[in-house]
């Protein structure tokens, strides 16, 4: 399934996050011998762990909900975060980037789908963070696009209604506030059941984890 997936995938453009939580550093491993080195958890310990134990130029992403507390955790060595969600966060992880003297490549979570949620930002609280002086302070964060997750259903219309949301949200943050900046192009959308409308609709990173490693332990 791997090596037809990327095959799919690189023809597109578009790069996968290979979605390890909850597998052992083995199951990794695998997948690393085939090439694969962008890989995601969404558990600070568990990535903090994983990382330890792994050949160092695995390339770290947060792809789940963070707290500020754990942000120092990670801080050293994480590749992307998928998730910001605050200022308050973005401040956190802007502090722990000037402690290891490295910038933070981040993504702005928006929350796009139908469901209930606690995480996620609006396109005005966006705009807010953008536009505040403690953003234009920052020095160690990077803001290089956004993410987002769309409904759990089966109806893909839905689906891809949700994806031109967040790709019509990227590209007004494109225009408004990133013209000039090459780092802010991503868009990490599209999970194992919806990856396929995701890259239809302009995704640039995939984060798929049961296609590749089964159902979770």
């Amino acid at each position: 399934m791997y090596n037809e997936l990327l095959k799919v995938l690189n023809a597109h453009g578009v790069t996968l996050v290979a979605v390890s939580k909850t597998h052992p550093a083995e199951r990794i491993l695998e997948l690393y011998q085939k090439g694969q080195r962008a890989f995601g958890e969404n558990r600070v310990q568990e990535m903090v762990e994983k990382a330890a134990n792994l050949p160092d130029d695995i390339e770290w992403h947060l792809i789940g909900h963070l707290q500020t507390n754990k942000v120092r955790y990670i801080a050293p060595f994480v590749h992307l975060i998928h998730s910001v969600d605050s200022l308050r966060l973005l401040e956190e992880i802007d502090k722990q980037g000037a402690k290891h003297n490295r910038i933070l490549d981040c993504l702005l979570q928006f929350h796009i789908a139908s469901e209930e949620t606690k995480y996620g930002l609006d396109e005005d609280e966006a705009a807010d963070l953008l536009t505040s002086d403690a953003f234009a302070a920052m020095r160690h964060v990077r803001i290089c696009g956004v993410m987002g997750m769309a409904s759990f259903t089966e109806d893909t219309h839905m689906i891809r209604q949700e994806f031109q949301a967040l790709k019509a949200i990227y590209e007004n943050l494109k225009i408004h506030f990133f013209p000039d900046a090459p780092h802010f192009r991503e868009i990490s959308m599209g999970m194992s059941s919806d990856w396929e409308i995701a890259m239809e609709e302009g995704s640039t990173i995939v984060r798929i984890g049961s296609l590749l490693f089964g159902t979770r332990q």
